[in-house]
């Protein structure tokens, strides 16, 4: 496929979620998979760098809560396009790990939790997403269930930030911290309380999360034992 058609194809899909425009979603995302488009770069460069505009704007005071949840919406109707074929294009590809994602106890937002989830299927992580007022004792025993990699957890209100610092204070306790890469984000969490609350990891966007997630999963699992199986393998 050529660039510049790519290159046209990405802008598309970029307005749509900018726009909230679900058709030209699914038909930009229908044209990438027909002429062999690169399917990472379209998530990213397309719809994730429209949710980026979005995330700005709702920032800003310039956009509200429903244009915010139209936007995530778009999102997901043109990823249901292309989310089976990047499936199918990665199923030979080495996975990444197993992600456990949730937003803490007490609150219900989901957006960037959603958001950050897909990214983290894009980049060939293998994620559980137990959805919103995640208890403590979820995220501790499915993390041990599913032998997780990594576990993150959002929080998008100051008064709920302190379930993120319970779930990591609990894995202390019973001895298995170290196991984990634990990372936390939400819209009032920043690096010193990731810091303070003892995370491996935080980033200001779901993109910058996803990509770090990987770097912090892959520099843990090189440091594993040679003779343990890779986590997520049958």
């Amino acid at each position: 496929m050529r660039g510049t058609a790519m290159e046209e194809l990405q802008a598309d899909l970029k307005r749509a979620v900018i726009t909230a425009d679900e058709p030209l979603a699914i038909d930009a995302a229908r044209q990438v998979v027909a002429q062999g488009g690169d399917l990472l770069a379209a998530v990213e460069q397309g719809l994730s760098a429209g949710m980026a505009v979005v995330g700005e704007d709702f920032e800003k005071g310039e956009r509200f809560l429903p244009e915010l949840v139209s936007a995530a919406e778009t999102f997901s109707v043109a990823m249901t396009v292309l989310e089976p074929e990047i499936g199918k294009a990665g199923g030979s590809l080495k996975r990444s790990g197993v992600a456990l994602v949730g937003t803490v106890a007490g609150d219900v937002h989901s957006i960037g939790k959603d958001i950050f989830a897909m990214l983290l299927r894009v980049r060939g992580f293998q994620v559980h997403d137990l959805g919103v007022d995640v208890r403590m004792g979820d995220f501790v025993e499915k993390a041990d269930e599913l032998d997780a990699d990594l576990i993150a957890m959002s929080a998008l209100l100051t008064t709920t930030m302190p379930s993120q610092r319970e779930v990591i204070d609990t894995l202390c306790e019973l001895g298995v911290r170290d196991k984990y890469v634990v990372m936390v984000g939400g819209g009032p969490v920043f690096q010193p309380w990731a810091e303070q609350i003892g995370a491996d990891g935080y980033a200001d966007t779901a993109e910058e999360g996803a990509e770090l997630a990987v770097r912090l999963v892959a520099e843990k699992r090189a440091i594993r034992s040679p003779f343990e199986p890779p986590r997520g393998s049958s």
